[in-house]
């Protein structure tokens, strides 16, 4: 059995952000005895590796960081140009970063990293095919390649199509499409662009939209739509870049990923197995941000699985299960009632959006303050002030 032989205290399947932050966080627990938790990360690729992300780390996702960690930054962002299908551009800045950019391979590796100082072991090349419960004997992990892992705690963070997933009985009732290429630029686009990013909204498909992130020698741009037209988002992408003068440049990378919300009363645990991340379906429905919400819900099923590994009994493992539950819904599961309203709205009127963002400095500042991690959505529309009014104003029918 060698490396994954014995019974672990938490098993880890999946090392994007949401598994390495639960790995970091499963690692740095002490139990009552002064003693730390045995933790496997298990991924099926090593790091680093490509991920199909625009990589916006916005002021949530840089709060739930381990201490200390340094972000591979490419660009700092201050300013946001919003335009409609291309059209009636404008330009709005800030004085303070409203948030950075990174590639996800350098991001997710250095996350990695940290884990493992925590005293996380990580074991690559291995794909989890079966998740069996057998109460007081935990969870018991089937491998592809036949063999086994045993963990009293397992956090499924292996993604949206993930087996994890599956076993908890995670739904989805929004799932879309991202089509992303990375461009190489000469050095004269490059500071074009630079502190610099592109909202375009409203394209072909309802609820779409556009984006420029600069990155140092390279540009990703990219175009969401919902799932189901895959045609059009590839004709959306093609457009979207020629009308941006950039069809001359060769993309180095070109893919796409679907992201899946998941349904509101959909499960985040099953007995000793938690979610986070995109293995729960949660992300932010309007963006499509899904960084912040893997970071913090990876933090929190860390700490939680940890604490299951050390439960005493059945009635102790469920009542761990059930406040890993509510501690998800009482934020993230909040803020994602806000991006749904916020959604619904924009995919009938993205015009109502734009024109907010252009001209109404409210939503302007209440978009910035969101970014730069001063407030999120469903503080906005808690608040009763004019960020509150600003939701209600996007989300009205």
């Amino acid at each position: 059995m060698g490396e994954l032989g014995g019974v672990w205290d938490v098993v880890v399947v999946g090392a994007g952000p949401a598994g390495a932050s639960a790995a970091y966080e499963a690692a740095s627990s002490i139990d009552a005895d002064g003693r730390s938790p045995r933790v496997l990360l298990l991924d099926k690729a090593a790091p680093p590796r490509y991920k199909t992300c625009g990589g916006g780390i916005i002021g949530p996702s840089r709060d739930a960081l381990p201490p200390g960690f340094v972000l591979p930054l490419k660009d700092r962002v201050h300013a946001i140009t919003f335009a409609l299908d291309g059209r009636f551009q404008r330009t709005r800045r800030s004085k303070k970063m409203l948030f950075g950019l990174v590639n996800r391979d350098e991001f997710d590796q250095r996350l990695v990293q940290c884990a493992e100082k925590a005293g996380a072991v990580p074991v690559t090349g291995v794909t989890v095919t079966g998740v069996e419960q057998n109460g007081d004997e935990g969870v018991l992990l089937t491998l592809q390649d036949g063999r086994t892992v045993r963990a009293l705690a397992v956090v499924g963070a292996d993604g949206s199509a993930g087996r994890i997933g599956a076993h908890v009985g995670v739904a989805f009732d929004q799932v879309d499409l991202g089509l992303e290429a990375e461009i190489p630029v000469p050095a004269e686009v490059a500071a074009a662009w630079r502190g610099r990013v592109l909202l375009d909204w409203g394209g072909a498909v309802p609820g779409s939209y556009g984006w420029v992130f600069p990155k140092g020698d390279s540009l990703t741009v990219g175009v969401i739509a919902a799932r189901g037209r895959g045609a059009e988002t590839r004709a959306y992408l093609k457009d979207f870049i020629a009308r941006l003068g950039l069809s001359g440049f060769t993309p180095s990378i070109e893919s796409g990923h679907l992201t899946r919300c998941r349904s509101e009363d959909s499960p985040l645990a099953k007995g000793r197995v938690l979610v986070a991340g995109d293995a729960a379906g949660l992300l932010e429905p309007w963006t499509r941000e899904g960084i912040s919400y893997a970071l913090r819900s990876g933090r929190l099923a860390g700490q939680w699985a940890a604490r299951l590994a050390a439960a005493a009994d059945p009635v102790d493992v469920r009542r761990q299960a059930l406040n890993y539950a509510f501690a998800i819904k009482a934020d993230l599961g909040e803020e994602m009632r806000i991006g749904r309203k916020l959604m619904t709205a924009f995919e009938s009127r993205p015009r109502a959006f734009h024109f907010a963002a252009l001209g109404l400095r409210p939503a302007w500042r209440a978009f910035a303050r969101v970014t730069q991690g001063h407030t999120t959505f469903a503080g906005l529309a808690r608040s009763h002030g004019l960020g509150r009014s600003t939701i209600d104003l996007l989300t009205r029918g």
